[in-house]
Parts: structure tokens; C-alpha cells; sequence
């Protein structure tokens, strides 16, 4: 059945994720706080509006695809909001990586004008996003959940559903992401070992990459560490940072001791400090290897 769909965030991910719904038959209103970037969707049939507001239609669905709790409950909670407009019977889809913590505050603003909170944080880079190849968790109210799962299927590979509760699917991406974290940290130490012992580290990642850890996260990640393609941001470091921040918010309100995300967030502080915010996440290797004395630190 084809949905009257609102979109907000047209960023590296949004924008494909739009392009997908679209493709597959479903009307499409579109708001992006930098107008410029809903252009491509606009040649392909979608409606720019000019608030995020007027992306939503009476019982309608909205998917929100945002960098951060703040942008997302800005726009949730503001006067006149889209949840608003959506009313009784409407849902939102909530594609953002966000603390748990705020999706259930969420969900309980969107109780209160009759919205179902969905949400659906994915997994994948913007390559993945515009092949339909994501991986999507999901959770949230069982006929919501229901009701958007074709609209899923339209942009993802597979939907894996984690119940009721809105908040768990978000407890998913940030595991999930702590373990991506985590095997940078391993990869760029890695390489770094080998190359101070004078071993070639894009043999060391054909090598591992065929064998032990014939896995995407380790080969896609890599290639791109020793390639060192670090300025070309498919993830910008700043939001590896902020996720990293989230994971451990997380687990100390939890009374769940992390010390490797205390480990990966520090990395990525550090690289930030660098000046590297804006940088592919992947650039938390730089840091490795001038702690190593194989580069030399940047000038900030």
C-alpha cells in the first residue's frame, strides 16, 4: 500500500534512504534544515517543504534521519511540531542514533497526541543506505511496527525486531556501534604493530580479511585504515564521538562498568582535538600510529 510520507534529515544517509521510498511508489514530503540538499530528491517527485512541521499529514508517518538527540527532540517537541500534525494514528520512524534515554522520553511526548514512537536505527554507510542493503533494528508498538515494516523492506535487507519497548532497538545501534569502535581500535593497533616490525599492514589486512576475520566491519574498515583515505567522511568522527559518549552515558546509568569505550571515545577525542571532527572515523588510526612514532602528530 503506498504511504504519504514526511522525511526530515537529508544528509549523507537521509537523502538515499529518501530516494529509496520514493523509488518504491510512496509519495514523499521532505524537509532539510539546509534546503540545498533536498534538491535531488526534488527531481526524483519529492514535495520540499519549508518546515519540518509541514512534512507530516493527519495520521500519516514521518521518518526522522538526524545527527543527534538535541536536533531530534528539537524538532519533536517544538511548538506546532510534526508529531502534532500526525496525531491520533500517526507514526514516527526514528532512523537516529540517540540515547535510550530519550527515545523513551519520546515516545511519551508522542503518547500524548496519539503518535506511535518507532525506533529503527540502521546499520550501514551511505553506499549501503542507496543500495538498499542496511540492516535495521526495530522496536516500538507491535501494530506501528507492523504497519511500517513494508516501508523497511524498501530501504534495508533485513528488519530485526527487538519488541515493544521503543528504547531497545536504540540499545541495539549503540552495541552494535561500540563494537565497530572497538574494531578500529584493534585494526588501527594492529597494522601499527606490523608496520613498526617492518611487516607491509595491507598484507596483514588481505591476510586476516580472508581468514580469521572474514567479516564486512573488518574488511570494508580495513581497507579504508590503510588506504588512508580519512578526509573522504562517509561517518564523520564527530559522530563516532557523540555515539561513543551515548554508549558510555549508557552504561554508567546502568551501573555497567566499559573501560574499551572509555578507550575509543578518548581516541576519538583526541582526534577531534587534532582537528580531524570532520574526518572519516576511520582517522581514530592516525592517532595509533603517531602515538607510535610512525607519523607525525598534526599541527592544530
Amino acid at each position: 500500500m503506498q504511504e504519504n510520507i514526511g522525511f526530515i534529515g537529508l544528509g549523507n544517509m537521509g537523502e538515499p534512504i529518501a530516494a529509496n521510498l520514493i523509488a518504491a511508489g510512496h509519495s514523499l514530503k521532505v524537509y532539510n534544515r539546509t534546503a540545498s540538499k533536498a534538491e535531488p530528491l526534488k527531481a526524483k517527485g519529492a514535495t520540499i517543504v519549508a518546515t519540518a512541521a509541514e512534512v507530516a499529514t493527519p495520521g500519516g508517518i514521518v521518518f526522522t534521519m538526524l545527527a543527534d538527540d538535541r536536533a531530534l527532540d528539537q524538532v519533536c517537541t517544538a511548538e506546532a511540531s510534526f508529531v502534532e500534525t500526525l496525531g491520533h494514528g500517526g507514526v514516527h520512524v526514528s532512523l537516529s542514533t540517540i540515547a535510550p534515554a530519550t527515545a523513551k522520553h519520546l515516545a511519551e511526548h508522542h503518547r500524548k497526541h496519539g503518535v506511535d514512537y518507532v525506533g529503527s536505527p540502521v546499520f550501514g554507510r551511505p553506499e549501503a543506505a542507496a543500495a538498499k542493503r542496511l540492516w535495521i533494528c526495530d522496536s516500538g508498538p507491535a501494530a506501528a511496527r507492523e504497519r511500517v515494516r513494508p516501508l523497511l523492506a524498501a530501504i534495508g535487507q533485513r528488519t530485526y525486531e527487538f519488541g515493544d519497548d521503543p528504547a531497545a532497538a536504540h540499545v541495539v545501534k549503540l552495541c552494535g556501534n561500540f563494537m565497530i569502535a572497538a574494531a578500529l581500535e584493534a585494526l588501527a593497533e594492529t597494522f601499527a604493530l606490523a608496520e613498526k616490525n617492518g611487516v607491509d599492514p595491507a598484507a596483514v589486512s588481505q591476510m586476516m580479511g580472508e581468514t580469521l576475520f572474514a567479516c564486512p566491519i573488518y574488511q570494508i574498515y580495513s581497507k579504508l585504515i590503510v588506504d588512508g583515505q580519512f578526509e573522504d567522511a562517509k561517518f564523520r568522527l564527530a559522530l563516532g564521538l557523540k555515539d561513543m559518549s551515548l554508549v558510555a552515558q549508557t552504561a554508567a546509568a546502568s551501573n555497567m562498568p566499559m573501560p574499551l569505550v572509555s578507550l575509543v571515545r578518548d581516541r576519538l577525542l583526541a582526534s577531534t582535538a587534532k582537528g580531524r571532527a570532520d574526518w572519516d572515523w576511520t582517522a581514530l588510526a592516525l592517532d595509533v600510529a603517531e602515538n607510535s612514532g610512525l607519523r607525525k602528530a598534526a599541527a592544530r
